[in-house]
């Protein structure tokens, strides 16, 4: 599956438009990250716990995107948009979403 940002892939063209599909993940971040990232806030420094979380969320959403747009008789999304929320009453949840258009290319 070719999953891009751009609105075409290079080489092909697009023959059919399947539709619009997305991918969300939500994933809690556990207090132990929490305590190290306030520390760093306190005395400087990258949070590693909060990028490796980053990192995962980002794979999952993108992975549950390819795997729409394969059910939908799709080989490639193009376009694709990835936004980072923070949820929950203490902002302890992390949400990842992508979206993009589902292609299938000649």
């Amino acid at each position: 599956m070719i999953i891009t940002t751009t609105q075409s892939v290079e080489g092909r063209t697009i023959r059919e438009y399947r539709g619009i599909v997305f991918g969300e993940v939500v994933a809690g971040v556990d207090m132990f990250r929490d305590i190290g990232a306030g520390l760093r806030n306190i005395f400087g420094g990258r949070s590693a716990g909060y990028e490796e979380e980053l990192q995962h969320a980002r794979e999952e959403a993108l992975a549950e995107l390819g795997r729409r747009a394969e059910a939908l008789g799709a080989d490639a999304v193009v376009g694709v948009d990835v936004d980072y929320e923070v949820l929950g009453s203490n902002n302890g949840m992390l949400m990842v979403s992508v979206s993009g258009t589902a292609v299938v290319l000649n």
